[in-house]
């Protein structure tokens, strides 16, 4: 019963956390970018980020450590 329980719970798993990544939207971008120094370079990084992740290519996503 429990083989069959954690098989059915993996399969359940497996098909619903699939490969598709979404990215955000250009209103989201615009409100992400005020609050930054230049907004104009950060909307045109942001966006050929976007236009790149929905093509299919690698992005780099620079990891900031966490500071206690």
């Amino acid at each position: 019963m429990k083989l069959a329980l954690s098989l059915s719970l993996s399969l359940f798993a497996l098909f619903t956390f699939d490969d598709k990544s979404y990215s955000l939207t250009n209103y989201q971008i615009t409100q992400i970018c005020k609050k930054g120094i230049r907004p104009s370079t950060c909307k045109k990084n942001l966006l050929e980020k976007k236009y790149n992740l929905q093509k299919g290519n690698q992005i780099e996503i620079p990891v900031i450590p966490y500071k206690r």
